[in-house]
């Protein structure tokens, strides 16, 4: 800890449950969804269930992903200021200055790494974008999942709508399209959340752990 920092609880624990629920369920989701548009092992027997199997883990990994983002947007709510759904939307003259700031960082055209207690708003204004991709593949996925169910009022308010919009191949494919955003957002988001906790020395990393960060008191907040 850098001299001069204080001890501060950022991260409250909805914040940490539903992020690291989120991941789990991610990964979840990439291997099933791999097998099921390419099957890359095969049965040899007829008790062998594989296909059923990692659609039933894909289609409960979705469920749990779906509480997890209810949890989520509830606490955005309900939680502190650094989970307040305020933090997400650039409303401030402030929020654009520390986004231009943080985006020269990132591009290296800044030295200086956009410190902040809670989230940066260009963090928080990429994380937004996360949300709705999350969202479409709730919505994408939950359309894909109707073709083969019982028509219901909850499958149709979850996403079954979406197919008297677009047409079902379309949808699997965006389906499949932003699954492949977020594993490199994935990608890029563990990269920088180490460059940050170099840079900016405030246990970053391992807040989402513990939710505490090492703040000086003069972030932005």
């Amino acid at each position: 800890m850098q001299p001069n920092r204080i001890r501060a609880y950022v991260w409250e624990f909805p914040v940490r449950f539903t992020h690291w629920i989120n991941a789990l369920a991610l990964v979840a989701f990439c291997i099933t969804g791999f097998y099921i548009g390419h099957p890359f092992m095969h049965a040899i027997s007829t008790k062998q269930y594989i296909m059923g199997w990692m659609r039933f883990f894909h289609f409960f990994s979705a469920y749990i992903f779906l509480l997890s983002m209810i949890i989520r947007i509830y606490w955005m709510f309900a939680g502190n200021k650094y989970s307040s759904w305020r933090v997400f939307i650039p409303l401030t003259k402030r929020q654009w200055e520390d986004m231009i700031g943080g985006l020269k960082f990132y591009l290296f055209l800044k030295k200086q790494p956009p410190y902040a207690a809670g989230h940066s708003a260009m963090a928080s204004i990429s994380y937004l974008f996360v949300f709705l991709l999350f969202l479409f593949e709730i919505a994408s996925g939950f359309a894909l999942y109707a073709q083969s169910h019982m028509k219901s009022v909850i499958l149709w308010l979850l996403g079954g709508w979406m197919s008297a919009i677009i047409g079902i191949q379309a949808i699997r494919l965006l389906h499949h399209i932003v699954m492949w955003l977020l594993i490199v957002f994935t990608a890029i988001h563990v990269y920088i959340g180490w460059y940050l906790d170099i840079a900016e020395k405030n246990g970053v990393m391992g807040s989402i752990f513990g939710g505490y960060k090492f703040i000086t008191g003069k972030e932005w907040e």
